[in-house]
Formats: C-alpha cells, sequence, structure tokens
C-alpha cells in the first residue's frame, strides 16, 4: 500500500498513525504541495479532490483520511478499530464526521492561519474552538477513548489537529481530561509522532 502524504499535514498524519497503532505497512510517496504536485493530471486520476491524502492499494485509489482509516480497518477486519457493531459504527462515524467538520474549520484552519499566515478568518476558527473543547472535555471526563473501552479509528481522526492546538494559538490548559486522552493516544504502543507535537499535554 503506497500513501501519497505530506509530512505535517494532520490528515495524512492520522493514515500514519493509524497504520502504525495497528501494525500496517504502508509505502509513504512525499507530494510537494508548493510545487503543485497535487493539480497534476497524474495526481488528479487518483482523486477528484486532487488533495492528500490518498491510499493507493494494489490499483485502487481511497481518498480522504476519514475514508482510508475506515477502508484499512474494515480490509484487514480491524474490529477493534472498527467495530463490527451497528451502533458502535455509528457511534465512530459520528465522531469522524466530527473530524472531517469541527475539528478541520477549527484546529486544522486555525493552525493554517497562523502556521503559514493563511488568509483565514482565525476569528471564526477560534470561535469553533472555544464551543467545541468543552463538549470534547466532558466527552472524555468519565472514559478513556471516545467511542469503546479501546482506540478506535475515531481516536486516531480526532488527534492530530486537537494535539497540535497549540500551533493555532488554542490553549489546552482548561481541558485536563481531554489532555489525558490527548496523553493516552501518545502512550499506545507503535505510536509515532509528526512535527510539531508536544512530548506530553
Amino acid at each position: 500500500m503506497r500513501l501519497y502524504d505530506v509530512e505535517n499535514s494532520g490528515n495524512c498524519y492520522k493514515v500514519r498513525l493509524f497504520a502504525a497503532l495497528a501494525g500496517l505497512p504502508i509505502e509513504l510517496s512525499p507530494v510537494d504541495l508548493r510545487a503543485g504536485e497535487q493539480h497534476t493530471e497524474t495526481f488528479a486520476k487518483l482523486t477528484p479532490m486532487q488533495q492528500v491524502p490518498v491510499l493507493v492499494d494494489v490499483d485502487v485509489p481511497i481518498w480522504d483520511s476519514q475514508a482510508i482509516l475506515i477502508y484499512l480497518a474494515r480490509k484487514h477486519q480491524l474490529a477493534h478499530w472498527w467495530p463490527d457493531d451497528a451502533i458502535q459504527q455509528a457511534h465512530v462515524a459520528s465522531w469522524l464526521s466530527v473530524a472531517a467538520n469541527e475539528i478541520a474549520a477549527g484546529f486544522a484552519t486555525a493552525r493554517r492561519a497562523i502556521k503559514w499566515n493563511t488568509p483565514d478568518n482565525l476569528n471564526a476558527a477560534h470561535a469553533i474552538c472555544a464551543r467545541i473543547l468543552p463538549r470534547l472535555d466532558d466527552h472524555v471526563r468519565t472514559r478513556h477513548w471516545f467511542v469503546t473501552n479501546h482506540p478506535t479509528i475515531a481516536d486516531c481522526a480526532l488527534f492530530p489537529y486537537i494535539a497540535l492546538a497549540h500551533e493555532g494559538s488554542i490553549d489546552l490548559q482548561p481541558f485536563p481530561h481531554l489532555r489525558i486522552w490527548l496523553n493516552r493516544v501518545i502512550g499506545q504502543p507503535g505510536f509515532i509522532p509528526m512535527s510539531g507535537l508536544k512530548d506530553a499535554y
């Protein structure tokens, strides 16, 4: 399996992190976004969105980080990560949606605006974070993981941009339960870091 990847992309890191935690070997093919490699005809054949990450398994391209997580867990029958139970699947899918929406619009946008000085609306991104952070913290107040009593792909999807919150000038200090969860992810066997992550929260 080959992952078309950008090292400092949180969405790409979701896939690398899950593969490492689940013991799935993947080969990395770096994509130079500054050179516009994502807009080449070759890359456009892999994904109509012309964005990373893209996973190619044999000759089949799978795009979107959340979809890749589901694909990998389902293909390799990793029910520990993508439960067979319909209710638990629905709950995992709900958190994948949060990762693709509120987390992306809040945490990822704030990080992009500050780290790369993009014209994103930083105030709007921070407002989203301010609204969702207490809910995230409360959700893990009495549980170790977001869905089940063990990590799932929901935890892999949520982790990167929350863990990189400081790069978007977002303070996690008032949210102790969320920080405990971050440290719990870091403590998992097989965990791999990415640039910008702290050693502990």
